[in-house]
């Protein structure tokens, strides 16, 4: 069964956490919390004090997702701000082994994202340091986009390697994951699903997770 990571960038952020509760009582597994600089994506959106705030709130798995040019300089902070798991983009500067490492050195996991127009290929070196990969079925840097569903064969790529070299990596998908979208990426091999607007959009928040989780 797929997990659920509902994407707070579709929350209230007048009443974050008690967006938060509602999903997290509901059912869902973790909370996916996207950081934007305004320069490796086109939109800023939150940062480290959020990230304080929601760990003092609750004890839900924090799924922290940088959308950074420079992940470097910001790992530490994000860790010691409560992190659970760090998520760092391929295409973004910096050495990427390296970071990985880092960030398993600092009791944190350790992910790594790839855009659209990166093949899954690229990525199949680094499987061994991530504890997961993330690959965006939508361009990053805004929510409610529809999903690609050329993001599908990549997912079947990526699964493909991790068993074939019996890796512990997990895939996570986000972008246009909805109803109807998330049993195609369950089916090419999805163990995470990020849902930001068909979540927090749904009139009934607490329902919705419970039908993701149905799926």
């Amino acid at each position: 069964m797929a997990l659920l990571s509902p994407s707070i960038l579709s929350a209230d952020f007048c009443q974050l956490g008690r967006d938060v509760d509602r999903v997290v009582q509901a059912g869902a597994d973790m909370i996916h919390v996207d950081v934007m600089d305004g320069h490796f994506v086109p939109n800023i959106s939150i940062g480290v004090p959020v990230v304080q705030s929601l760990r003092r709130h609750t004890d839900a798995f924090l799924d922290v997702h940088l959308m950074i040019s420079q992940p470097e300089k910001y790992i530490d902070a994000f860790a010691k701000a409560g992190a659970d798991l760090i998520n760092i983009h391929f295409e973004a500067e910096g050495d990427l082994p390296a970071l990985l490492g880092h960030i398993r050195t600092l009791g944190r996991q350790a992910a790594l994202t790839i855009k659209p127009a990166t093949p899954a290929e690229a990525v199949f070196p680094l499987l061994p340091l991530a504890d997961m990969v993330l690959v965006m079925s939508v361009e990053p840097g805004f929510g409610g986009q529809s999903f690609m569903p050329e993001s599908l064969p990549k997912l079947r790529a990526l699964r493909a390697e991790i068993a074939r070299r019996g890796l512990a990596c997990r895939l996570e998908i986000d972008g246009g994951i909805t109803l109807e979208t998330a049993p195609l990426a369950i089916e090419a091999g999805a163990d995470i699903l990020v849902a930001g607007s068909a979540v927090y959009g749904a009139s009934d928040t607490a329902e919705r997770v419970r039908a993701f989780k149905a799926l």
